[in-house]
């Protein structure tokens, strides 16, 4: 499961990444502190590079799913601190990701942040699922 505060940008880009990249090595979810919606311009830039998410939700943390879960990653720090309390047999990883929603300037310079994060999160993405594929084999 993937958590950020308002689940409307870097969580769902690392969802919407991990289904396509973690194909039959990865069933991602995604929620957040709160339930923002998901941000039009997070689609966009997931849109260029080939990963449709607009059928994605926006979801708060349901701690009945986040303890079937076997891995935990965080995106923020605000996540990370207030994730509930999970069983000690789930892994927890925090990948630290400018949050691009607070991106200022021209539309442009917004859309540059939002690519900045998606490209961030997609390598971390590939590092993730060359660990995960490591420890399969």
């Amino acid at each position: 499961m993937f958590l950020c505060i308002g689940n409307a940008c870097r969580s769902q880009m690392a969802e919407g990444l991990a289904k396509e990249l973690g194909k039959g090595l990865i069933e991602p979810f995604s929620a957040g502190l709160l339930a923002a919606g998901v941000h039009p311009i997070t689609i966009a830039v997931m849109n260029e590079i080939g990963i449709d998410i607009s059928n994605q939700k926006s979801k708060r943390i349901d701690e009945r799913i986040l303890i079937t879960m076997d891995i935990i990653v965080t995106l923020c720090g605000d996540a990370e601190e207030s994730c509930p309390l999970t069983p000690s047999r789930i892994q927890r990883f925090h990948w630290p990701i400018k949050d691009p929603i607070n991106a200022i300037g021209t539309a442009e310079e917004v859309m540059k942040d939002f690519r900045r994060a998606r490209d961030e999160i997609r390598v971390k993405m590939e590092e993730f699922i060359e660990i995960l594929k490591q420890k399969r084999s």
